[in-house]
């Protein structure tokens, strides 16, 4: 699957659940305050402030975290999102 900045953000959670952490990191926050979020991932970026070259790198490090193989933590930190790692 190839993400993009016009993908819903219902389709990126559901099809990339690691997404949710990645996003609260970059500060949209909304998807696990239970405050519900509708629309684009390039809505929900310019909603909180982030610029077109931001969503650029959000949409590169999406592709590269659902290319990921699940069971190999290491390839997360090679795509420098280890901020998707957990501090367990």
């Amino acid at each position: 699957m190839s993400i993009t900045k016009d993908i819903t953000i219902e389709e990126l959670v559901e099809t990339i659940p690691a997404s949710v952490k990645y996003l609260m990191n970059e500060g949209i926050k909304c998807i696990a305050c239970g405050e519900p979020i509708w629309g684009t991932l390039d809505e929900a970026a310019k909603e909180k402030g982030f610029n077109d070259g931001d969503i650029v790198r959000f949409v590169g490090e999406l592709n590269e975290l659902a290319n990921a193989p699940s069971d190999a933590p290491e390839n997360v930190q090679r795509i420098n999102v280890d901020k998707l790692k957990t501090n367990d």
